[in-house]
């Protein structure tokens, strides 16, 4: 939500800006002043996103006030008079608004801002994933596991078993058989069974139709037989 100040010299005006901020979902009313100098202490010691500002006040002017807030929040004029339009570019408002406005033109204002600030903050930082590891939640702990080092995978309900080159026993973690497949690199594991995931590199022997690593046997499910048989035929000599 946008942090909105309203500042007007008449009473009655500052009102219906204040109901109009209230009815926007958007924007978050943390200040209303109908003196521009109170307004303006509040601003300097406040974080705010955007001010509602009019123009002819006393004391202090709302473009002078809009000058003092120049690289702070966005400003939108409110004001009777359409004589300020020039002044207000040169000061960057975002929009200019002529009384007696409407909500929807007080609405339109406000998304301008909203879309303003939007396009100013930092892109979120995308991290990537890896084809080499993966961390897993095992015995209260979290596990990194190299990828090369996973022979097969087997799925318990909600558990999986994941069993690993010299190890003798295999790391259970509570985790579903489709969450980490969809993690799994499917140019190295494959699923050949509802309950196996194998890693390709590591087969060396393949005994009808069945997948063996040590003494233990890993079935080719039927659904899946043809996607294994054709990586088989891929790599046949």
């Amino acid at each position: 939500m946008l942090r909105t100040v309203a500042i007007d010299d008449e009473p009655l005006a500052l009102q219906l800006v204040v109901s109009y901020i209230n009815q926007t979902p958007f924007l978050d009313l943390v200040g209303s002043f109908t003196n521009p100098l109170e307004a303006l202490t509040f601003l300097q010691e406040n974080e705010v996103d955007f001010v509602l500002l009019d123009i002819r006040m006393p004391d202090l002017s709302g473009t002078k006030l809009a000058a003092l807030l120049k690289d702070g929040p966005k400003v939108v004029f409110t004001t009777a008079y359409q004589d300020y339009a020039i002044e207000g570019y040169k000061l960057d408002v975002v929009d200019y608004l002529v009384k007696p406005f409407s909500y929807e033109s007080f609405l339109a204002s406000a998304i301008k801002v909203k879309e303003r600030i939007g396009s100013n903050l930092p892109k979120p930082v995308v991290v990537e994933g890896n084809n080499d590891f993966l961390f897993i939640k095992s015995d209260y702990k979290v596990r990194r596991i190299n990828l090369s080092d996973i022979l097969y995978l087997e799925g318990l309900k909600d558990y999986v078993k994941v069993f690993m080159v010299g190890q003798a026993k295999p790391l259970l973690s509570q985790v579903t058989m489709k969450q980490l497949e969809s993690k799994l690199p499917t140019d190295k594991f494959m699923r050949v069974h509802k309950s196996f995931i194998v890693n390709l590199n590591r087969i060396e022997i393949i005994e009808r139709n069945r997948i063996v690593f040590g003494q233990e046997y890993i079935p080719v499910g039927d659904q899946f037989k043809s996607a294994f048989q054709e990586w088989v035929d891929k790599n046949f000599l």
